[in-house]
């Protein structure tokens, strides 16, 4: 719910991953280009005036000259500042293997990225790699064996809270955090998986692309089975999907998914044979390692007893051919360049409309990421995050948090206790900015160097590990689950905090040269976006400890629901194709913190400048600076895709935020009949 800007369901190691291992990039994320001044002047070429279209007023001449590489599904200046960033980082890691490794996290991130680059010795090795874990699956003879090999399979790869992240092709999915209504302990969450296509809504529409994908999607699986030397693969991958639509039809829609209230299901260890027949759950947990749990929150309860019934009662043979080619679809990137490229195929080409696949650099920097985050971003911010930048964007949250508390303090329709609760929450709230307080260690972690799938392997298994050893541990609001590396931001609603990493606070985000009102508009508005999330439609749930608790009168919930219901209706006017518009509900949390955040970072900019003589032209600069920052563009394929899952609306939409802001008037002379303007009453104000 809370990461910044990503398009994609998953947590942002993940999409970092998927997109560059399938060739796609990130659809709604901003877009600001990289080394390009953050005191941005509107093109001269502008064909639009701001009051018709904001959007292409400031970003017109580049979205009409700008070319989408042929590697992505979508570019933008955002996207040049991630692949600019991870151009740095594989510069360091090329050089660590220049010279020997004294540092054993260096030595690691060197032998996994190298090992994933040797592209002879993966094809050398051909299927061998993999064939032990299909020889156990095919060595599956009853459902007890079943319910162990699903057990198995389990992964903390799913975060509902802070990186809206559904997806997993494993049957389900744990995510281990802060328990929502007890903030003494940590507690394992489980979550709907076991699909191979982004959510349930491809499997259930009837447009001629939907169908058309299905279709493309079981000629996937018959290849990977039959690369895989699985005899009659049709019959097996027709076999497999009709499984797949029947998981996805106990699923919960994406907007259910949302609804943290809906997903707080207390479950004990007890509850689950009665609640969920049909699968061994003793037998599951046991082999998932979960087997001393006694307390669970079941997020997605109709997926739980869906997909349990699917293991009594579907043929085991499936089951075998299923769990075969998510092993197989899953590690593809480390096996034969034909799985790898069957991959991209459907997923970057089919699915997102990417033509090419990425330089296998950039693949294999993605995979190293995932594997070994913190050894990759230790680093980065030895080499590239000074502490004098650390130490300004520290001054301009304190600002940030400064405009936020002042602005609940003239709220005239919450009540005073209300406000209490939310300064409450202003006051306890940790900002990390930059890089975690502790480095993750990776000591136990086995990187062999020409075992790239096995390393692969062992890195995923590590990192599971270290999540179930969190269950016996008091949480931490000061972990961090974004890596310095990565161009984002997020707020993490039951630690109550955010993280900023160190990729993102560079130009043109923040600029050290630049004026004080193009880094506001930039790296201020990010900062005001993360903070409004502790106050949007979900993350007002939560108190200042994390836990799940209504802190809010009647009367404040209900204005709260009124204003936000005008959001939602504003942005669902919006329709970028004939036959789609964007999901106000769906997008609502994060159109809230756009509004709440860029308003924030405006009174911010203010209070910064008193006592500092008057930047002519200054509200224009951190308008157009918040302008440009969403300049993105996206293939068609990859853009519906957006609309249909993702939690953000599309860049031009959020960009058009501004309309809702007074200042925004005056500064660009909008007048009523252009197509932004608001009256001042149909305006939405929330915070």
């Amino acid at each position: 719910m809370h990461g910044l800007r990503f398009s994609w369901s998953w947590t942002p190691v993940q999409a970092a991953i998927f997109l560059a291992l399938a060739g796609a990039s990130l659809a709604s994320l901003p877009a600001l280009a990289h080394g390009q001044a953050a005191s941005v002047a509107v093109p001269a070429a502008a064909k639009a005036l701001p009051g018709d279209d904001f959007y292409d007023y400031v970003n017109g001449a580049w979205l009409r000259s700008a070319e989408i590489p042929a590697d992505r599904s979508s570019w933008g200046s955002f996207a040049m500042l991630a692949n600019s960033t991870n151009e740095r980082i594989i510069g360091l890691v090329d050089g660590l293997a220049a010279a020997p490794q004294t540092d054993a996290s260096a030595r690691q991130v060197s032998d996994f990225y190298r090992s994933w680059m040797d592209e002879s010795a993966i094809e050398a090795q051909g299927w061998a790699p993999i064939q032990p874990l299909l020889t156990k699956i095919n060595g599956i003879r009853d459902r007890a064996g079943l319910a162990r090999a699903l057990g198995e399979s389990l992964r903390a790869d799913v975060d509902p809270l802070n990186a809206t992240n559904f997806y997993t092709e494993n049957l389900f999915g744990l995510w281990v955090a802060q328990d929502l209504n007890d903030s003494t302990r940590n507690v394992a969450y489980l979550l709907q998986g076991g699909l191979g296509l982004p959510d349930r809504a491809f499997y259930q529409g009837d447009s001629a692309r939907m169908q058309g994908l299905r279709t493309g999607y079981q000629a996937h699986i018959a290849a990977m089975l039959q690369q895989a030397g699985y005899s009659d693969a049709p019959a097996r991958a027709a076999r497999v999907f009709a499984l797949e639509q029947q998981i996805a039809a106990s699923h919960a829609s994406r907007e259910d998914s949302a609804d943290v209230a809906k997903g707080n299901n207390a479950w004990r260890a007890a509850d689950f044979a009665s609640k969920a027949p049909g699968l061994d759950w003793k037998a599951y947990f046991q082999a998932a390692g979960l087997g001393k749990q006694t307390d669970f929150i079941v997020w997605h309860p109709t997926a739980m007893t869906g997909s349990a019934a699917l293991v009594a009662s579907v043929p085991l043979a499936t089951w075998k051919d299923f769990l075969a080619f998510h092993a197989i679809n899953h590690f593809s990137t480390t096996l034969p360049k034909a799985a790898a490229d069957q991959r991209f195929a459907f997923y970057g080409t089919a699915l997102s409309g990417t033509p090419q696949q990425s330089l296998r650099s950039k693949r294999a920097l993605a995979a190293t990421n995932a594997a070994l985050s913190d050894a990759v971003g230790k680093l980065y911010v030895e080499r590239y995050f000074p502490p004098a930048s650390k130490s300004r964007v520290q001054d301009m949250v304190t600002h940030i948090v400064a405009a936020f508390s002042r602005r609940i303090d003239k709220l005239d329709w919450m009540a005073p206790a209300t406000k209490a609760q939310a300064q409450e929450k202003l006051k306890t709230l940790y900002v990390g900015v930059g890089y975690p307080e502790r480095w993750a260690s990776y000591a136990g972690l086995r990187v062999v160097r020409g075992d790239a799938l096995g390393n692969v392997q062992r890195a995923e298994q590590f990192y599971y590990q270290q999540e179930l050893a969190k269950l016996g541990q008091s949480p931490d609001r000061k972990a961090w689950a974004m890596p310095a590396q990565l161009v984002n931001a997020v707020n993490l609603p039951l630690q109550n905090a955010l993280n900023f990493p160190a990729a993102i606070l560079q130009s043109p985000f923040f600029d050290p040269a630049a004026s004080d009102a193009a880094n506001y508009g930039g790296i201020g508005a990010t900062i005001g976006h993360e903070i409004s999330h502790s106050f949007d439609d979900q993350g007002a749930q939560f108190d200042a400890q994390g836990k799940l608790r209504d802190w809010w009168t009647p009367a404040d919930l209900a204005h709260f629901q009124s204003a936000s219901q005008q959001l939602v209706a504003q942005f669902a006017a919006y329709q970028p194709f004939p036959d789609l518009a964007v999901n106000g509900q769906l997008t609502l949390s994060e159109n809230l913190a756009d509004l709440a955040g860029v308003a924030a970072a405006h009174d911010a900019f203010a209070l910064s400048q008193q006592g500092k003589p008057a930047q002519a032209g200054a509200d224009r600069d951190f308008f157009t600076g918040y302008g440009v920052s969403w300049r993105s563009k996206a293939r068609e394929a990859a853009a519906r895709q957006q609309i249909l899952t993702d939690g953000h609306a599309p860049a031009q939409y959020r960009a058009a935020t501004v309309r809702n802001l007074d200042a925004w008037y005056p500064a660009f002379d909008v007048q009523p009949g252009q197509q932004l303007y608001l009256a001042p009453e149909q305006r939405v104000r929330v915070w």
